[in-house]
């Protein structure tokens, strides 16, 4: 959870300093910073689902390892 938190911290930081870079204001890059990371985390849920459906129904999660 750590490491979470610490990108999404990136993440707004990333998006506030492209805002402000390209308009010179600082609503502008705080808009940025709260709206696109959000809209992002909505995208990556339905890639996700999309990812996982695209694999078939045999598809194991990656993050679970079999024992051999």
């Amino acid at each position: 959870m750590t490491k979470t938190c610490s990108f999404a911290v990136v993440h707004m930081a990333v998006a506030f300093a492209v805002g402000f870079a390209l308009t010179g204001d600082v609503w502008v890059g705080s808009a940025l910073a709260l709206v696109e990371p959000a809209c992002n985390t909505v995208a990556f849920y339905f890639h996700e689902k999309w990812w996982n459906r695209s694999k078939g129904p045999q598809a194991e999660p990656e993050d679970i390892q079999v024992p051999a």
